[in-house]
């Protein structure tokens, strides 16, 4: 009897340097999916920005209060958990800290916060962040998690499980 064992690899993004022209990209795109167990979802749009890269998110089912958010290193959602994605996208190996702060991963989103129905609206514009080079996030997975992110415990803020995942893609 042959035995035939079928693997799926879901949300993975394999992007190479030249599969994109550094100016070529302006839009990038997250949709956040609920992990096991959670009713989080929603849309991520990252904008090249003259000063950076700017991040609109809107996100429902959450409880009320604040959430981390963060880029993180893998654009793998596969695990029931979002544990495949890895630790927050954190290229110069510098401290977790607030997005304002210096330093900070470049992951380092801080929080989105939800009003009494669950609802979360986000904008910030990143200078650390780009489309191209060491800085990229095209094909890093984003996280929405389940606790605040207190911005400043190492090394990723205490923001407890992961309710949300999606990868980073190229947008048109």
């Amino acid at each position: 009897m042959k035995i035939q064992k079928t693997i799926f690899i879901t949300s993975v993004f394999i992007l190479s340097s030249a599969a994109f022209a550094a100016d070529a990209v302006t839009t990038a795109k997250a949709v956040l999916a609920p992990t096991q167990g959670n009713t989080a979802s929603g849309v991520v749009i990252f904008t090249k920005a003259t000063d950076g890269v700017k991040v609109v998110a809107d996100v429902t089912g959450l409880t009320p209060g604040e959430h981390g958010f963060h880029i993180h290193e893998f654009g793998d959602c596969s695990a029931p958990d979002a544990m495949s994605a890895g630790g927050h996208f954190n290229p110069k190996h510098v401290d977790h800290g607030a997005p304002n702060a210096t330093p900070h991963h470049v992951g380092d989103l801080g929080n989105v916060v939800a009003d009494a129905s669950g609802n979360a609206h986000y904008e910030y514009v990143d200078k650390s962040m780009s489309f191209s080079g060491a800085n990229s996030i095209l094909g890093r997975g984003m996280i929405v998690h389940k606790d605040k992110d207190d911005l400043h415990s190492q090394p990723v803020g205490n923001a407890g499980a992961r309710v949300a995942c999606a990868v980073i893609g190229v947008a048109k």
